[in-house]
């Protein structure tokens, strides 16, 4: 009798061990126990710790409620301006309630998956290349807001949510590129030009300062010399004035005109001379010639009056008119004893 009741003991405590066994579960610190007790949800989450729960009747699903990272894989879209791009994004989220997250959606980490990468599709079509470049943190609050509406009711929420990476056609790189430097090019030159008006005036301002005083330019010239010689030992510099080098340029243009002014007098001088030596020359000929025609006329006509010295003129050619160029009656014997006396002289 004490055999059985010894033996009756021992299967009780075994039976009541592996019961122990079954139904004992550790919660852990960040994980929440749902329990279905006969496909209905428990009244109670299960808290972390150790619990029971009833063998073959209970089911305890455990819930992560730490925050998940989740990377969106890159999705490929066009932008409002025609620019075709890949965007890839990551997902913080987390459960808020576990009884939620078991019972309202079999997969909240695929359904957050999925749902983050249409809301990542449509926030490409809406927004613009530079927007998706430059503005990130409006892109970031506009995912966030679109997938955190539906997720509430999941019991999850999204805690943020990151663009990584924008990848962008290789056209579209190099015009960018060209842009960017484009863009630097035309800062530099406007603070070259800034630079250069600041320079000009404080330039302004010595020069008017160093007129006053001629003393100081000298002075001024003189660090020059020295900080070049500091450089240079084996180089020599010779300054010499601006204004030094215009009187040597006027003096050599007035030389210039000088020498113009007086070539040109005396060529009009030897032209003057050569014109009067020109004229004397033609009067000198004509009077030759005018001799000689009348002493050739005198040797003709001295025969003719030998053979008739007594002829007289007759009233017709006294009254006769006198022909243009002859010479008149009257003056005939003297013209022809001029004659005779050329030729005896």
């Amino acid at each position: 009798m004490l055999e059985e009741l010894v033996t009756a003991g021992v299967a009780v405590g075994c039976a009541g061990l592996v019961y122990l066994m079954a139904a004992a579960r550790v919660v852990k610190q960040y994980e929440r126990g749902v329990v279905l007790r006969l496909g209905r949800l428990a009244s109670e989450v299960r808290t972390p710790g150790f619990t029971m729960i009833i063998p073959g009747i209970d089911r305890l699903r455990k819930v992560n409620m730490q925050i998940v990272t989740m990377p969106v894989p890159a999705q490929e879209g066009i932008t409002r301006d025609n620019v075709t791009v890949r965007v890839d994004a990551v997902v913080y989220f987390k459960v808020v309630d576990a009884a939620d997250a078991v019972i309202r959606v079999e997969d909240y980490r695929f359904a957050v998956s999925q749902m983050a990468q249409t809301s990542l599709r449509s926030i490409i079509g809406k927004s613009e290349l530079d927007d998706l470049l430059s503005n990130r943190e409006k892109l970031n609050q506009g995912l966030e807001l679109m997938m955190d509406s539906p997720a509430i009711g999941w019991g999850v929420t999204v805690d943020r949510v990151e663009i990584k990476d924008v990848s962008l056609p290789e056209t579209m790189k190099r015009s960018m590129a060209r842009q960017a430097e484009a863009t630097r090019d035309r800062r530099a030159r406007v603070i070259n030009a800034d630079a250069e008006l600041q320079a000009s005036k404080k330039l302004a301002e010595a020069a008017a300062a160093m007129s006053d005083q001629p003393a100081a330019l000298q002075l001024r010239l003189l660090q020059t010399v020295v900080a070049v010689a500091a450089e240079k030992n084996s180089t020599l510099v010779l300054p010499f004035p601006v204004e030094l080098l215009r009187f040597l340029e006027r003096s050599g243009l007035q030389a210039q005109a000088q020498t113009a002014q007086t070539e040109a007098e005396q060529r009009r001088r030897a032209e003057a001379d050569g014109a009067g030596a020109q004229g004397a020359a033609a009067d000198g000929v004509d009077d030759i010639d005018v001799s000689d025609v009348d002493r050739v006329a005198d040797m003709a006509a001295a025969p003719d009056m030998a053979a008739a010295p007594d002829m007289a003129v007759t009233p017709d050619v006294q009254e006769a008119p006198d022909a243009p160029g002859a010479p008149d009656a009257q003056e005939a014997p003297d013209g022809l004893n001029a004659g005779r006396g050329a030729e005896r002289g």
